[in-house]
Parts: C-alpha cells; structure tokens; sequence
C-alpha cells in the first residue's frame, strides 16, 4: 500500500499599490488570505500552501494516477 500526501497548486498576483518596502509588506501582509505564502515581494505573487490531503493505493502509478487535476504529489511512502 502506497500511501501519498497531495495539496492543490494554486497562485495568484495580489495587487499592491505600495512601493516602499514596509508599507509594501503591510498591505501584502492585509491581502494575505490564511494558508497563503509569499513568493515574491516585487510582484505580489502568493502560493497555496494549506489543503493537504492524503490519497492510497496499491502500487505508484495507481497514486499517481489518483492525485487529482491542479494538485500535486508531495510525498510518498510505503504503509
């Protein structure tokens, strides 16, 4: 039994009027929705980092063959 931990890829561009760096990363800091992490302060980019959930299977071309569309495989191992 191959068992796998999967999470949903998702990014987004926040919109921030702010040049200055700490008022920059307050604002960021405001929009940031929970679960969220910042990729880059220049363009505002963030990442999806909560959802994570666990798949199974027999053998590894099943687990991967189960992880979903706009998810991807973090990890594997062997139960």
């Amino acid at each position: 039994m191959f068992i796998g931990r999967i999470r949903p890829v998702e990014k987004r561009i926040l919109e921030i009027a702010e040049t200055d760096l700490v008022p920059r990363l307050a604002a960021i800091d405001e929009q940031m929705p929970t679960g969220w992490q910042l990729l880059s302060r220049t363009s505002g980019e963030i990442v999806r980092r909560d959802g994570v959930e666990e798949i199974e299977a027999d053998d590894m071309a099943a687990l991967e063959a189960k992880v979903p569309e706009g998810w991807q495989l973090l990890g594997v191992y062997k139960a």
